[in-house]
């Protein structure tokens, strides 16, 4: 029996989040999106121009039987810096925040434990997902697509790499 769990996080580019994640056994779906701002439906353009509070994010769906939240959360942590403030290296604004956007109280719970756990440098936010628009098509699977795409080789393949030396045992198969 599968225990579909679903949360939302925001890692910086949401293409790197994205790719990783791609790789976790568990993982049954992924989508790119804009969470948690003031505007409805908004485009790319919109949320990198900075002034629509939205967070580039990744809405994970996760058979919970397969890999626990907090272990979602773990690969999150690692594979992302946690401890820069609005910034993932060169991308830089509060769409590029470190955030946990949960929707129940357990969720919550677990990603406040974790946090409390990390370092006192961290600067992930942790609330509850307000709202959630997928971004556009072109988007979604972006890593999967381009591999070859110079921030994709330069930004992304590192992050990915490390996944697969740190969390072997949540590998997908074939992968």
């Amino acid at each position: 029996m599968q225990a579909a769990e679903r949360i939302t996080l925001g890692g910086g580019c949401f293409w790197c989040t994205e790719a990783v994640f791609e790789r976790v056994r568990g993982v049954q779906a992924i989508v790119c999106g804009y969470a948690n701002g003031a505007l409805d439906n908004p485009s790319y353009e919109q949320v990198c121009g900075g002034d629509t509070g939205h967070a580039e994010v990744v809405q994970l769906t996760f058979d919970s039987a397969v890999i626990s939240l907090r272990q979602v959360l773990e690969i999150f942590f690692a594979t992302h810096d946690p401890t820069q403030l609005n910034r993932q290296g060169n991308d830089v604004g509060t769409q590029y925040r470190s955030c946990i956007l949960y929707s129940s109280p357990e969720q919550q719970q677990v990603a406040a434990q974790l946090l409390q756990e990390l370092a006192p440098t961290v600067v992930t936010l942790v609330e509850p997902l307000q709202q959630f628009w997928p971004a556009e098509a072109y988007h979604q699977q972006y890593y999967q697509k381009h591999p070859q795409q110079g921030y994709c080789a330069a930004v992304i393949q590192p992050k990915v790499q490390k996944f697969r030396q740190t969390f072997v045992a949540f590998l997908t198969p074939g992968d």
